[in-house]
């Protein structure tokens, strides 16, 4: 029993509760620092990293304590990091559902052992 609490504690934890929704660059509020931010640049390239620094031509990222400036005009795409109540509530959901099953997988060799 103390594995299978072991097991739904760990699963519960490790689940994505997070994701990141597309956002307009006007629309990212310069003084919200601590904010994450995924860019994907013109060429392909994505960029994570804490908001720093923003102002009409340019946005300043810091990720591993390397700060990196990307201007406005190479940004593609601009993503911030959001709380998801649905991706929690369904992996609590999933989570639940498997310790049932675990419960009666081992409910049921019970009996058989029994009998």
């Amino acid at each position: 029993m103390k594995n299978l609490t072991l097991l739904l504690s760990l699963s519960i934890l490790f689940q994505s509760c997070l994701s990141y929704k597309s956002v307009d660059y006007n629309n990212i509020a310069a003084n919200n620092k601590e904010q994450m931010i995924q860019i994907q640049t013109v060429d392909r390239t994505n960029v994570r990293g804490v908001l720093i620094f923003k102002d009409e031509n340019s946005m300043t990222l810091e990720n591993n304590g390397a700060t990196q400036t990307i201007l406005k005009e190479e940004i593609y795409d601009l993503k911030v990091k959001k709380f998801s109540a649905l991706k929690t509530l369904g992996g609590v959901a999933k989570s639940v559902a498997w310790a049932a099953a675990a419960l009666g997988i081992t409910f049921m060799l019970a009996l058989l052992e029994v009998f």
